[in-house]
This record gives C-alpha cells, structure tokens and sequence, in this order.
C-alpha cells in the first residue's frame, strides 16, 4: 500500500564554494529559507558525491581553486546532472557572462542579495 500522505521532499540546493564563510552563511540562510542544503568547498568534492539528487539547484562559485565553476558545470552535465545552475562571481566580464549562458547557467554578481538568490533559485526550481 502507497502511503499518499508523504510530504514532497524538500527542495535540495547544492552550493560549492572554497570561502567556508560564505559557505556557511549560504547554508544557514538557505535552510532559514526552508531548502535542504548540501555544501561543497570544491569542485572535485561535489564531483565526487556518489548520491547527486535528481532535483534541486546548484550554486557554484566560479572562482574555485583548480577548476573553475563553469568546468565544474560542465563536467556535472557530462555526468548527466542536468539540475538547474547558478554561477556566482565578482566583476564578471562580458566573455564570462556569455560563457555562462552558453553553459546554461544564470549568473549572480556577488556581494550576494539574498532575497535576489533565493528567488532565482525558486523560479529554477519551478521549472
């Protein structure tokens, strides 16, 4: 028998970001705003998650040491991982913003407005 009164699960965000600052901050403002949260500190740490969700959201710093967020990116949608992205940096340059749409992937100038993140993760999610 199928139990229908099983809530939706929550909404997973995935953030990778070498700063654990903003790593941590990310996380609890995230979870405040009722989001499951996963945090990586690097691009080989989430590629290596053998448990990916199926749904969800990623934010991925494009400053990350080794690889780049946009590699990171790539690498998860050749792996298949085709959940929505945001690419987050400072001073983006005009070659970065294309590179990133062509990635499909939003980009986020940081300093961060959060109620501006959490509302383009929600429409992501949302379809």
């Amino acid at each position: 028998m199928v139990n229908s009164s099983i809530a939706p699960a929550t909404p997973t965000v995935l953030v990778v970001d070498d700063d654990p600052a903003v790593l941590s901050s990310l996380q609890f403002c995230l979870e405040i705003e009722g989001f499951a949260v996963r945090c990586y500190s690097s691009g080989p740490e989430i590629l290596d998650d053998p448990s990916m969700p199926r749904s969800g959201c990623l934010v991925i710093d494009y400053r990350l040491p080794g690889m780049n967020g946009l590699d990171v990116l790539a690498e998860l949608r050749r792996r298949n991982v085709m959940l929505p992205a945001i690419l987050v940096t400072t001073h983006p340059s005009t070659s970065l913003r294309a590179r990133s749409t062509a990635a499909g992937a939003t980009l986020v100038e940081k300093p961060l407005l959060n109620e501006a993140l959490f509302e383009r993760i929600r429409q992501l999610m949302a379809g």
